[in-house]
């Protein structure tokens, strides 16, 4: 089953309600064809201390933070419930049977209405003192502080979806705008690359359909910005998971 619905933004109680509308239709239908369920992963846009089961921080659903979600899906639906950030469920669900498997240190990177990251090292994800893997407070212009969100918002005018439409319809300001984007993608696999040393970097995210706009760009910028040819060799792949990346990747929670 595929299904999806808006995020509510102005009561928790309203997530809840839409969150249990999403839910309900598959246990229903996991007890119609016999499937046993063991639990039920959750991701999230934000900072997610996954020890204490709470989401420290959601820029996007402000309501969210503070909020020890997981433990109030268990609470009304009886089944075991983990939470994780959706990033790091994409990178998870990449490397496990997408198009990263059989890479031990891959750098994830989803693209959307936001910026969100994760690393993989070692067969698990690498989640640091407090679960801060966020390229998108990258500084990419020291001077003006601009991070590397903020200076993706600008670019995109806040709806990147949109602005791949005018691009692909020939509007060379969207095309150029793109081609910034890949530029400033392209500078955070360099810092990226120079810190950590992955083996590959994956970009998916509701935006990775366009990536043809951006991805050469961020290519060209890693052969410049590098400065031999051994350590240019690192892998730039695209999720062939889709939008189903971080569903698999919350569900590989409980698996």
């Amino acid at each position: 089953m595929d299904s999806s619905l808006g995020t509510p933004k102005d009561s928790l109680d309203h997530i809840l309600i839409m969150m249990t509308a999403l839910i309900e239709p598959l246990l229903k239908k996991a007890s119609e064809d016999k499937i046993k369920i063991k639990g039920i992963g959750l991701g999230v846009a934000g900072i997610v201390d996954t020890a204490n089961h709470t989401i420290v921080d959601s820029p996007n659903i402000p309501i969210l933070s503070g909020v020890k979600l997981s433990e109030i899906v268990e609470g009304r639906l009886g089944f075991p419930t983990k939470m994780d950030n959706d990033a790091e469920c994409f990178l998870r669900a990449e490397a496990t049977v997408g198009s990263a498997t059989k890479i031990d240190n891959v750098y994830g990177i989803t693209l959307g209405t936001g910026i969100g990251g994760a690393w993989w090292n070692k067969g698990d994800i690498y989640y640091g003192t407090r679960g801060l893997s966020e390229p998108s407070r990258m500084i990419v212009d020291f001077n003006k502080g601009t991070t590397l969100e903020n200076a993706y918002h600008t670019l995109t005018q806040n709806n990147p979806l949109n602005l791949a439409v005018e691009a692909y319809r020939g509007d060379e300001l969207a095309r150029r705008a793109y081609e910034e984007v890949g530029q400033l993608l392209g500078l955070a696999c360099v810092n990226i690359l120079n810190i950590l040393d992955p083996e590959a970097i994956i970009f998916g995210g509701g935006v990775i359909e366009s990536a043809d706009l951006f991805l050469p760009a961020v290519k060209k910028n890693l052969e410049e910005r590098m400065p031999n040819a051994s350590l240019r060799k690192i892998k730039i792949l695209k999720s062939n998971l889709g939008n189903e990346a971080g569903a698999i990747g919350a569900a590989l929670l409980v698996n």
